[in-house]
């Protein structure tokens, strides 16, 4: 099957008479960042197809007019493995599913492709559009797809899905995720922030899984430090992450100010591009961050960094927690037991796996960047 190697591995034969191509990836922020070099590599190989991304309402809110890959969002209903419903949104039905695939039909599609996981729910949602092929990943627990490629949870993200454009013949053409920043998102920056009055350095003290979440007063240090050295501190989060923020703000001795609920995803990537240092957990708007060319201090739980932190140093900084085991009953939460994810299924604990990581490295993290960008 295969017609070459790269440095990403082997690729595998391009499909001819491509049209259509179909990209199933529906989940997170961060998750959506991953995919993007894979969503470049096939949009060089396949110059000509329409390249369909089967996601999110949020995923079509911020492609909209947006350059890049995706000519189009199809929005999947809400379903168990695929996504949960939004806000206002109806719950999982087996009757939206069906009525969403026989539409997903009529469009032809020539490749599905399946970047969103092991396989247990998504692999049959591929191979029900009825494409020409399917190719994507397959962890034991998957029905297999026309290419596949065993998913084994730790392995840097970036690389699993630009391995799976690769088994249609699609190699890479950049290592690193990009998100174009458009005049919209710096206008509704601008608009919420205001200009800059000295250099702005922006902290995001959230993250979906508590284990991932470096205390809030430590993110107060953090902002102390920063405006004793001259810089505007900003905190970011969504909605949910109101309480959270406001802990940073409280615990701070400096004024700090919370944008929570303030912007958009648009206004946040504006945000972000105008900030010299984005400092956060192993969320979304770290990853968000570097794609739009800032330099970041990420905080990461060892099994992450290897998966999800970026591999380059000349702008980002991931600081590494060695925690293996639950600070609670300590079961090794490191060991893959499961098909898709680490062996923490015998653990019920939700405390933070990073609080080992010290002001000090942060702050000469941040230190080590604005050093080195000043140099270039």
């Amino acid at each position: 099957m295969s017609s070459g190697r790269t440095m990403i591995g082997q690729i595998s034969d391009r499909v001819s008479d491509v049209e259509r191509i179909a990209v199933l990836r529906a989940n997170a922020l961060g998750d959506f960042i991953f995919v993007l070099p894979a969503l470049d590599a096939l949009r060089a190989a396949y110059p000509d197809a329409e390249l369909v991304l089967i996601g999110a309402p949020w995923h079509a809110r911020l492609l909209a007019e947006r350059p890049g890959p995706v000519d189009r969002v199809l929005v999947v209903p809400p379903a168990e493995g695929i996504r949960a419903a939004g806000a206002g949104e109806a719950p999982p039905s087996k009757e939206a599913m069906a009525d969403f695939l026989a539409a997903a039909r009529r469009e032809r599609f020539d490749l599905a492709l399946q970047m969103h996981g092991g396989g247990a729910n998504s692999n049959p949602v591929i191979s029900a559009l009825g494409a020409r092929i399917t190719a994507g990943l397959r962890a034991e627990n998957a029905p297999p797809l026309d290419r596949w490629m065993r998913y084994v949870y730790y392995q840097p993200e970036v690389v699993r899905y630009l391995e799976v454009a690769g088994l249609v013949g699609a190699p890479p053409v950049r290592l690193t995720p990009y998100l174009a920043v458009t005049e919209a998102d710096r206008t509704e920056a601008r608009d919420v922030v205001g200009p800059p009055d000295v250099p702005r350095i922006a902290l995001h003290p959230g993250a979906s899984d508590p284990r991932r979440r470096w205390p809030a007063e430590r993110f107060a240090e953090v902002a102390d430090a920063l405006v004793a050295d001259g810089y505007e501190v900003l905190v970011t989060g969504t909605p949910d992450e109101r309480e959270l923020a406001e802990r940073v703000v409280t615990a701070a001795r400096v004024p700090v100010r919370s944008l929570v609920g303030e912007l958009s995803l648009g206004g946040l990537i504006g945000c972000y591009a105008d900030c010299r240092v984005v400092i956060s957990n192993d969320t979304g708007p770290v990853h968000v961050a570097a794609a739009v060319g800032t330099p970041t201090v990420g905080i990461f739980w060892v099994g992450n960094l290897l998966n999800c932190a970026t591999p380059l140093r000349a702008r980002h900084r991931p600081i590494g927690s060695w925690t293996l085991n639950c600070p609670v009953c300590g079961v090794d939460c490191s060991r893959e037991i499961y098909p898709d994810r680490p062996g923490d299924g015998d653990c019920p604990h939700r405390v933070s796996f990073v609080t080992d990581v010290p002001v000090v490295e942060v702050l000469a993290a941040v230190a080590d960047l604005v050093d080195s960008s000043d140099r270039r």
